[in-house]
């Protein structure tokens, strides 16, 4: 099984903190889900023929489609891939895109799960963050996709916000839980350079929030969904029983998938491979029948250290049994000191040879994994 990721890289307006690429410039719009479409065929044997389980559209803001360009997406999917009868069809989503009627069609069209970027419940820090939205444009978004049909509903939210207190911060997860979505993805708001946030950042502009305050948000943020019978399935994802993330869990898993459109990565088990991340030059590319991409051939030690990174961030751990049978490396053996500090610190269990992360040491998982990194020889 493997998963297909699409790109669409364009947004309405720039959202402060992000880093994603993406242009206000919608003009060639329709000449990019054409170019989209050939890059599928052009990569059509990346996966080798792996059943395509899960797909993905991201972006950007992939709502601002038309639902006959999602129509002829998911229609060269369907012609040139092996899509699984029960595939996860996933489509981000601005709440100010999401009438009515556009959810109704994009139903028809086969998108079964939708990700709506909510990301507070909170006027003053939407308008902050630079969002299309307000709070209610929200609740009536969720409201609409429930009538629509969808039973497959995640929200993004942020925390960590300036001007979002522990307070305003309770009160976005109380309202979360409230539209009861089935997923949640949270994130910690990261100040990256090239954004307004980092401008205003480092000219200091903008007071960024304390580690510590981000961690005690965490915290309440574990403990309450957790009341609510969400499981913490990885570090930034809470789900209803059954609703985990099938698409981003095939990464955490180092399962196949095919990124396609500006910026996009792919991975098919011994090549990564990145897209530029550049409109006008994908379009080009494209039109020459050539891929806009760089290659890195992973070396055993990528591997081992991307299954640490990425496993460790889960609920189910670090399997160190796994790591000797395939890679030939007893992390056990060679960290022995050190995951004893971890257990002895409450910072994580080992329970029959898989390292798992206890709500301590989610606090600090990247920390934690990095730690355990192995080095080239």
């Amino acid at each position: 099984m493997a998963g297909l990721y699409f790109h669409i890289p364009f947004c309405k307006q720039a959202c402060y903190y992000c880093d994603f690429h993406f242009s206000t410039n919608q003009e060639v719009r329709a000449e990019m889900v054409k170019a989209l479409v050939k890059e599928l065929h052009l990569q059509k044997d990346f996966l080798n023929g792996e059943v395509i389980n899960t797909v993905y559209i991201g972006g950007g803001t992939p709502s601002l489609l038309k639902c006959e360009e999602l129509h002829s997406l998911l229609d060269a999917v369907r012609n040139l891939h092996q899509l699984n009868s029960t595939a996860e069809i996933t489509l981000e989503a601005n709440p100010d895109d999401l009438t009515d009627d556009t959810l109704t069609k994009v139903k028809q069209v086969g998108i079964n799960r939708l990700s709506i970027g909510v990301q507070t419940f909170h006027n003053d820090l939407l308008k902050f963050m630079n969002r299309a939205h307000d709070s209610a444009t929200a609740l009536q978004a969720i409201q609409s996709a429930r009538k629509a049909g969808f039973d497959n509903i995640s929200i993004d939210l942020i925390y960590a916000i300036t001007g979002q207190d522990d307070v305003r911060w309770k009160e976005d997860i109380q309202q979360a839980l409230e539209v009861n979505p089935e997923h949640l993805s949270c994130y910690s708001l990261t100040i990256e350079e090239k954004t307004v946030f980092g401008k205003w950042s480092a000219i200091g502009k903008l007071k960024t929030v304390e580690d510590d305050v981000a961690a005690y948000q965490l915290e309440v943020l574990m403990g309450t969904l957790s009341a609510a019978g969400y499981e913490h399935y990885e570090i930034s994802n809470f789900a209803k029983p059954g609703f985990y993330s099938r698409h981003n869990s095939s990464y955490w898993k180092q399962q196949k998938y095919l990124g396609i459109g500006p910026s996009a990565h792919s991975y098919n088990g011994s090549i990564r491979q990145f897209n530029i991340a550049n409109n006008h030059l994908y379009l080009k590319s494209i039109q020459k029948n050539e891929i806009p991409a760089e290659k890195e051939v992973l070396t055993i030690e990528n591997k081992i250290n991307e299954y640490i990174l990425t496993t460790l961030r889960t609920q189910w751990g670090t399997d160190l049994t796994k790591l000797k049978q395939e890679f030939n490396v007893d992390l056990l053996q060679q960290n022995s000191a050190y995951i004893q500090q971890l257990i002895e610190r409450d910072q994580a269990i080992l329970a029959n040879g898989v390292l798992i992360l206890t709500r301590k040491g989610k606090l600090l998982a990247d920390k934690l994994a990095s730690d355990l990194f192995v080095e080239k020889k």
